[in-house]
């Protein structure tokens, strides 16, 4: 596309993504039931993704149990939960940063749709959410995890938070690792418009956890790691120190 054309399809996008975001808050505000809402926001996700010229491909979607599991994802893009939400079944939750509780609109679709919120900076508050997250996770609950925290201005994936690997040895449910490509470029971490283009998302082997231990958790993590970061090909970040970072978007 030429610039000018780049500029007025960001603008259409935006417009659109607005517009469809306040139209999924009306239904999520009227519509009982978690799960029917999930299902609303899926499918208006992926209208989204299509109107706006960003289709999104699913890699290998027989991997994904059809009972409970943890999904874990590398991050690259504020677009990743609006990816994700699109081609999950509405019955994973999210779980994401207490901040975002806060922020008009966002905080409260997010509620309507059964997210979950962890503290990261009061340590008492903190342990209580993530004691709430562990009880519905053992209760049979599905969740989706960013586990690096946050997203780097140039790609490369970061240490993993070890969150989702506790919770999936103590529930006793796989992980299934996934790599998503292709929202680093329909937006940018470095600002600007969005960007039509394909999105990719590569569901891995899942991982059973091992037997509970006070390791485990850490070595669940490393292999999840190891998987998502050889499938991804991009760098190791774990000992960058990279400090050119956009705001934390979601916990580990």
């Amino acid at each position: 596309m030429s610039t000018a054309r780049n500029r007025l399809f960001g603008v259409y996008a935006i417009g659109l993504f607005l517009i469809l975001g306040l139209g999924t808050l009306l239904a999520l505000l009227l519509v009982p039931g978690v799960a029917r809402r999930r299902a609303i926001a899926r499918g208006i996700s992926r209208g989204f993704l299509g109107l706006a010229a960003m289709p999104v491909r699913v890699v290998n979607p027989e991997r994904l149990p059809t009972t409970q599991c943890v999904v874990v994802a590398n991050h690259a893009s504020y677009l990743d939960g609006v990816v994700f939400t699109a081609a999950l079944p509405p019955r994973f939750g999210f779980v994401i940063k207490r901040e975002m509780n806060s922020v008009p609109l966002a905080g409260l679709l997010l509620r309507r749709l059964g997210s979950e919120f962890v503290e990261r900076f009061n340590r008492n508050r903190g342990a209580a959410d993530a004691r709430r997250v562990m009880r519905n996770a053992t209760n049979g609950n599905s969740l989706v995890f960013f586990p690096e925290g946050t997203f780097t201005r140039t790609p490369g994936l970061l240490k993993f938070h070890t969150g989702a690997f506790v919770i999936a040895v103590r529930a006793g449910c796989p992980i299934v690792p996934a790599v998503v490509r292709g929202t680093r470029h329909a937006l940018s971490p470095l600002g600007g418009l969005p960007r039509a283009g394909k999105i990719e998302i590569t569901l891995l082997p899942p991982i059973q956890p091992p037997p509970a231990s006070p390791a485990a958790a850490a070595a669940l993590r490393d292999q999840v790691r190891a998987a998502i970061l050889s499938e991804l090909r991009e760098p190791d970040l774990t000992y960058s120190g990279d400090t050119h970072r956009p705001p934390d978007t979601a916990l580990g």
